[in-house]
């Protein structure tokens, strides 16, 4: 496919809680502040389907930040991502009142059953005429653990090793359902024909499961899988299994090597690299003058207050930072501990130290700050100059905007630079079908196709 035939694909970057990724968007006085209500993010569903976005995709942890200083009280206080909603509920409320946006949730496989994972999705594509997603996580922290009676969070390559099986699990229970199961013939009294109807039993190191799965197959197959491993054996996982990738890129060149090395993955995999969609985060502050946005984009910055980011850094690395002083570095045995192999990588590359110190951690990260993505800000054209760059460069095949406050963020990228992006041929100027599988130019599966060996009828 030429350079000007690849389009972007576009993704909104949600939590169903009472923020952005960015914690002081709520602080923000043009920020909503009905977030618990089905209208604020109905609002932000139908505002993204407008700007002909691909997927609206909820992050989502299962406890609110409570390892720094082992208390919720400062996070609390702050509001700093602590009002954590099932998101699987919310998709549903924007499903109802947009018809073609993609909808994305976040599940963890390391805290729920193949079974009920394989159902909650399942329904869900059913019920949003094939436009659901699920956004495959292992959680990253003790407090999870704790939540659903584990004492700690498991092992990093443990929790992905756990994981495949679960995505055999879940895709096996996906297609107990042949296309054409389906009769409901009232006159002769047959509802469904057996034979396209499978068992699966499945008994593996980790889980066992009887199906078949009592969902039939939904318009677009299955969901799309969407995956965010960078590192070591998260990255084979996101190469055998995601169909669209979240990254985090600090910059344009370590985009290029990291999408290069993904793409890789899948190969290595057996699949097909151009049938993944690679995505990084990104904010973005737009107005009508450089200097207008730039002006924006400071006054978000400071939005952000110190407490943000050692609370975030202790929960995303399921380590205390308030148990260290701001420049005492990290031991050997410290770093290994840390939760999230591809954060602390990064971090260690940006700062040129194999030992970060605390203040390290906090300034090369970005968390808590709309310093964690890349800012890509100016005027409409300046910005879509930015995101050409990177998309023409190979380092992207698109784009997850975060927002800086909510609605206001993705309002202002769908009146302000969808247009421009459009017109110079980057942007579709509406969707191809009627499912999320079209509209990220997916195959339609079929069952079995994501097996390495060949499908044997278990029913």
């Amino acid at each position: 496919m030429s350079e000007t035939q690849r389009q972007m694909k576009m993704v909104g970057f949600l939590q169903a809680q009472n923020c952005s990724i960015s914690p002081g968007s709520w602080r923000h006085p043009a920020g909503a502040t009905d977030f618990t209500s089905p209208e604020y993010f109905q609002r932000l569903g139908r505002v993204m389907e407008e700007g002909k976005f691909h997927l609206a995709f909820f992050d989502d942890r299962l406890a609110l930040p409570d390892i720094f200083g082992n208390d919720y009280r400062a996070a609390v206080e702050n509001g700093v991502r602590v009002v954590k909603m099932d998101p699987a509920t919310i998709v549903t409320m924007i499903g109802a009142v947009t018809s073609r946006l993609g909808l994305g949730v976040t599940y963890s496989t390391t805290y729920y059953e193949p079974f009920h994972v394989a159902r909650l999705f399942g329904t869900l594509d059913l019920m949003t005429k094939g436009r659901a997603a699920w956004n495959v996580v292992t959680s990253l922290n003790n407090s999870e653990a704790e939540n659903f009676g584990r004492t700690e969070h498991l092992a990093h390559d443990l929790r992905y090793e756990r994981a495949d099986e679960f995505m055999e699990v879940v895709l096996g229970l996906w297609d107990s359902w042949e296309d054409g199961a389906l009769i409901v013939d009232k006159a002769n009294g047959k509802f469904a024909d057996p034979a396209k109807v499978h068992a699966l039993h499945h008994r593996g190191k980790y889980f066992s499961s009887k199906g078949p799965l009592p969902v039939p197959r939904s318009p677009q197959g299955h969901p799309v899988l969407i995956q965010a491993g960078q590192s070591g054996r998260g990255r084979s996982f996101a190469g055998r299994w995601g169909e669209l990738i979240f990254v985090v890129y600090p910059t344009i060149a370590a985009g290029k090597k990291q999408y290069g090395e993904l793409k890789a993955a899948v190969a290595a995999a057996g699949r097909n690299p151009d049938s993944v969609n690679v995505c990084p985060a990104c904010y973005v502050c737009v107005a009508d003058t450089q200097a207008a946005a730039e002006e924006k984009r400071e006054y978000i910055r400071a939005l952000a207050k110190p407490v943000d980011a050692v609370v975030l850094l202790s929960e995303a690395l399921n380590f205390d930072f308030g148990s260290k002083d701001m420049d005492s570095e990290f031991t050997d045995d410290e770093l290994r501990k840390l939760s999230w192999d591809g954060f602390r990588e990064r971090v260690i590359s940006m700062s040129g130290k194999p030992n970060p110190t605390v203040r390290d951690f906090v300034h090369f990260s970005g968390r808590g700050t709309i310093g964690e993505f890349p800012i890509f800000c100016g005027t409409p054209a300046a910005v879509a100059d930015q995101m050409e760059e990177w998309f023409n460069a190979r380092a992207c095949d698109g784009f997850v905007l975060a927002a800086t406050h909510s609605p206001g963020a993705f309002e202002d990228f769908a009146r302000y630079i969808v247009p421009e992006l459009q017109r110079r041929g980057l942007y579709h100027k509406d969707y191809a079908g009627a499912t999320l599988r079209e509209n990220l130019g997916l195959p339609r599966p079929n069952a079995g196709d994501w097996r390495t060996e060949p499908m044997r009828d278990a029913s």
